[in-house]
């Protein structure tokens, strides 16, 4: 069985210990570096290429929120859960923003924290029943306002970005364009995610709707 390499990054020794003796305790799981501030974060994982990195916000230098950013950008099918005390929605919205799959309060019980990892990992969203409550309030707040005037000089999709969205708008499915492109299925969930996210729409239907209007595909 293929185990799940994660990255821990926390300034707080004792806490990142105690985090990566329940990791490692995991059958399906493997700690393979740690990071103490969000430049050490980035770094390694640019070198580790870890499935999966536990973010703290508060680091001294570059912020988790920022590395998270910096990461996501180098690494995109990488999963990054932010794991802090700080319950701000603030936060919590510019971590989704910056491409975290998660945030998960510092109080969690190890075996919930596990559960939602395992979860992240199959693309699922990492949030408390709450957080989650919050974040469709802000969604349908967004959704009330007036649509963003996009720019399209300001949309750039990367070449396999194009391939996922051409064969979606096609029909195809997740699995049939990850085998048609010889990629993994989280891979193509990750490129799809990207694709809404700069198309700024909430379906892949709408993504493929745009991206002909605009010229993109």
């Amino acid at each position: 069985m293929k185990k799940i390499r994660v990255l821990l990054a926390d300034d707080h020794d004792l806490f990142r210990e105690g985090l990566a003796g329940i990791i490692a305790s995991q059958a399906d799981m493997e700690v393979v570096g740690e990071a103490s501030d969000g430049l050490e974060a980035i770094v390694k994982a640019q070198e580790l290429e870890p499935d999966l990195i536990l973010m703290d916000i508060q680091m001294p230098g570059t912020d988790g929120l920022e590395a998270t950013k910096k990461i996501k950008n180098g690494l995109p099918e990488t999963t990054i859960v932010v794991l802090t005390v700080r319950d701000e929605d603030e936060k919590l919205f510019e971590a989704i923003k910056n491409g975290a799959q998660g945030y998960l309060l510092k109080n969690i019980r190890s075996r919930e924290m596990l559960e939602m990892l395992r979860g992240a990992m199959e693309g699922e969203a990492a949030v408390s029943p709450a957080l989650a409550g919050r974040m469709l309030e802000e969604f349908r707040r967004l959704s009330k306002a007036a649509p963003p005037d996009l720019d399209e000089e300001a949309i750039v999709l990367t070449q396999r970005e194009q391939e996922v969205l051409g064969l979606a708008a096609s029909g195809a499915t997740d699995k049939e364009i990850a085998e048609k492109l010889y990629i993994s299925l989280h891979t193509v969930k990750s490129h799809m995610r990207n694709i809404l996210s700069k198309l700024q729409v909430g379906s892949r239907r709408e993504a493929a709707r745009l991206a002909k209007h605009k010229g993109l595909l």
